[in-house]
Formats: structure tokens, C-alpha cells, sequence
């Protein structure tokens, strides 16, 4: 369902389960759909130069990044058979082990779902500015390189 103008994928900390699971109950009555896959980018706890990463804080240029998203959204729908999608995307402070990222996309076969999700997080990564400063925990910080 493409929608006309862009809109606002941000939510403000980390996304819930509870945002997630009801966002997948929503679609029970949607009786086409035979499939849905989704994707939850988590932040991990890495280790740099002995430091440990305990969150990221997440900022944007958001009307940039929400037109971004609507170009993703708008070629995801061209190019795959895909009854819907939604992108939701943290700003500000995620601990480690917490969703910053979710992605779900549904159609009526599952062929399709597996390789438009990939397709939609490939084009994010590459593509919207969204910036995530890793905060270590003593505190001191650095600007995350997407990989």
C-alpha cells in the first residue's frame, strides 16, 4: 500500500517488543497475506580498542532520512509482489541488546518476503542518513561506521 507523502518512521529509545508484537497481531486480519518476515536490528555490545559499547545514541537528518525511506519503500513495492511493509527506526539513547531497528514486510507467498527484506535493510544501511554515536561504558563515545 504506497503511500503518497513520506512518513515519520522515527520512534524516540528503543523499539518494544510489545510495539513489535502488536504491530504482527494487527495483521491477523489481513487474510491475504500468506507470509511475513521481519528484521530486528539489535545493538550489540562490541568491543573497540577494550572498550565496550553499553548503547548508541541515534540522531538524523529526519527529513532527509524520512524521504529516504519513503524512496525505499516506493522501489520495494515496484520491484516485489508485497501486500505491505512498515519501518521503524530509533533516535536517541538504545542500550545494547535493545531493537533500534524493525523491519516487516508481508505478501501472499513467502518467496518474495525473504528477498524484499533483505533488499529494504541493504537499501537503509546504504542509504538513510542515520547517524549512531557508540557510547562506551566509561562513557567516551565515537561515531559507528555502518557495515
Amino acid at each position: 500500500m504506497k503511500d503518497k507523502k513520506p512518513k515519520n518512521v522515527f520512534r524516540e529509545g528503543a523499539i518494544s517488543h510489545e510495539f513489535i508484537g502488536n504491530s504482527i497481531y494487527k495483521h491477523q486480519s489481513k487474510t491475504s497475506i500468506g507470509a511475513h518476515n521481519i528484521f530486528l536490528g539489535q545493538v550489540r555490545a562490541d568491543d573497540v580498542d577494550g572498550k565496550t559499547v553499553s548503547a548508541i545514541e541515534y540522531t538524523a537528518y529526519e527529513d532527509m532520512a524520512n524521504q529516504k525511506f519513503h524512496d525505499i519503500r516506493e522501489a520495494t513495492f515496484e520491484k516485489f509482489d508485497l501486500t505491505c511493509m512498515h519501518i521503524y527506526h530509533s533516535l536517541g539513547t538504545v542500550k545494547a541488546g535493545e531493537i533500534c531497528l524493525f523491519v516487516f514486510v508481508s505478501a501472499p507467498h513467502r518467496k518474495v518476503v525473504f528477498e524484499a527484506l533483505e533488499y529494504v535493510v541493504e537499501e537503509i544501511k546504504a542509504n538513510v542518513p542515520v547517524f549512531g554515536k557508540e557510547i562506551f561504558e566509561d562513557e567516551s563515545h565515537q561515531w559507528k561506521v555502518n557495515n
